[in-house]
């Protein structure tokens, strides 16, 4: 019974240390060093405009003016609802994912060739084999920001036209918002949406 007990009290003992190393003294020294060394990224990497926080560099949004750059389609809309498509059960709260469907499912078909319809009809200047795969193709969480050079360059025709901005102006943001690869070598480069909008929006003089 002596020899239960002392086994007893160091499994309890060794749980109890495990519970405070790793429940709450890893997770604070972490945290720690993520708001010293990373405050922007540690508290979700933020855009603030005027005091006002409008996003992040993280998600993606649903642009719908024509002056602006396009993202991706998403599942869950980038989780940007209007009160009508609330009211009609179209939302189902904060979420992220896709809808999964396989090769062969007629509803990807339809997904895809409304969202070329689409883009052809905001894009008149562009053939449908010249769209970049990656605006007919939603990502992993749905709310990818960022989408491909290609993708961002071949929309630039539409949105100076509509925001008056001219195209040495518009490439000229697209690549000061443009990350290269990974060591020079690894991936592809990206283009992150939101920064590109922001800044379209204040050379529009929408925002100061």
């Amino acid at each position: 019974m002596k020899d239960l007990f002392h086994g007893f009290k160091r499994v309890c003992l060794l749980t109890i240390s495990f519970l405070v190393i790793c429940g709450l003294i890893y997770p604070l020294v972490l945290t720690g060093i993520a708001q010293v060394i990373f405050p922007k990224q540690a508290n979700g990497s933020l855009i603030e405009v005027n005091g006002e926080v409008v996003g992040t560099e993280l998600m993606g949004q649903d642009f719908n003016e024509p002056y602006f750059l396009k993202c991706r389609p998403s599942a869950v809309n980038y989780n940007t609802y209007t009160q009508e498509e609330k009211d009609n059960g179209d939302y189902a709260g904060v979420s992220s994912g896709s809808n999964n469907y396989a090769p062969t499912n007629p509803e990807l078909a339809k997904r895809v060739e409304q969202d070329i319809q689409d883009f052809l009809a905001s894009n008149p200047t562009v053939a449908m084999d010249q769209i970049p795969t990656d605006l007919l193709t939603a990502s992993g969480s749905g709310l990818d920001p960022h989408i491909s050079v290609e993708s961002a360059k071949i929309q630039l025709a539409s949105v100076a036209e509509a925001s008056g901005l001219s195209m040495d102006t518009l490439n000229q943001i697209v690549e000061h918002n443009t990350t290269d690869k990974v060591l020079g070598i690894f991936g592809e480069k990206y283009v992150n949406v939101i920064k590109v909008n922001l800044e379209i929006a204040k050379e529009m003089g929408l925002l100061k």
